[in-house]
């Protein structure tokens, strides 16, 4: 099946990804697994974003709760607080900016739009808060579905499935008939097979050498594997030394047609996309 192309995000804009798309993660919060508390000060995290802009990012996708495994949960006015001041500051300052906010909270992803997000990147599918999707449904923003086995403080005690790849693609069909049921069109949302979420390296090795599988959705791969622990198991790494694992990864993905890529490094994950386009 041929790779669309194209997602429609907030207000009708539409994102092209020919060129690949880089997503540049801010995590305002104390505790993300990769850089947990390093920017978590809004005025450093105002200047990382930025930095992330001139290195190539088409899109912030800023997250004010950690979602890693055995992770806290954090109320939605924690959540506002931490990330309100940096989104408002990046869309006055930013012509033009797309912003993607990290939440599966209904009234984070309301305040979030009506201040400038064009994008939700949810962990959940909409099933932590049921509201969620009437709000996705009524403002129509670009809306990242994710897969998830459980929830990020039990994901990982011990996700087990008879097919990784087959229980996955029947939870997407699943879940694109209920977004678009719920009036938002399927061209506003792209996959994420959700990578360490709820899965053991053997699951994201059977997801990611069958990448290609998913494309029959009809909708864009978005990946999220930047300095995961799965390179921890896999090669020894300890989590400063993942970015060669994290660029290799990158670059064969997107040469199997993988076009959004969610990353620390923007800069790194440029030059790896700019091979990968130069070479396929």
């Amino acid at each position: 099946m041929r790779i669309n192309t194209k997602w429609k995000i907030y207000g009708g804009e539409e994102l092209d990804l020919s060129n690949y798309l880089v997503v540049g993660a801010l995590n305002i919060t104390p505790d993300s697994f990769y850089d947990g508390g390093k920017f978590f000060d809004p005025s450093i995290a105002l200047q990382h974003a930025k930095e992330m802009l001139d290195d190539g990012a088409d899109v912030i996708d800023i997250g004010g709760e950690s979602t890693r495994p055995f992770s806290k949960r954090i109320d939605a006015q924690e959540e506002l607080r931490r990330i309100m001041p940096v989104l408002e500051k990046l869309v006055s300052e930013v012509e033009e900016i797309v912003v993607s906010v990290d939440t599966y909270k209904a009234k984070v992803a309301e305040e979030a739009i009506l201040k400038g997000a064009k994008i939700i990147n949810d962990i959940s599918a909409c099933r932590f808060d049921p509201e969620l999707i009437d709000v996705i449904g009524q403002y129509k923003p670009g809306y990242v579905l994710m897969h998830s086995l459980g929830r990020p403080e039990d994901m990982q005690k011990d996700p087990k499935y008879k097919d990784v790849v087959g229980e996955l693609l029947d939870f997407f069909e699943k879940n694109l008939k209920k977004l678009t049921d719920a009036n938002l069109p399927e061209d506003h949302i792209v996959i994420d097979p959700g990578i360490g979420f709820g899965k053991l390296l053997k699951h994201n090795l059977e997801i990611l050498k069958n990448i290609d599988k998913f494309y029959k959705l009809g909708r864009p791969v978005y990946m999220g594997l930047s300095n995961k622990s799965m390179w921890g198991d896999l090669l020894g790494l300890p989590l400063d030394k993942r970015e060669v694992a994290t660029q290799v990864a990158t670059g064969l993905l997107a040469s199997k047609g993988v076009l959004i890529h969610r990353v620390h490094n923007v800069k790194l994950t440029r030059d790896t996309l700019k091979i990968v386009k130069s070479i396929y």
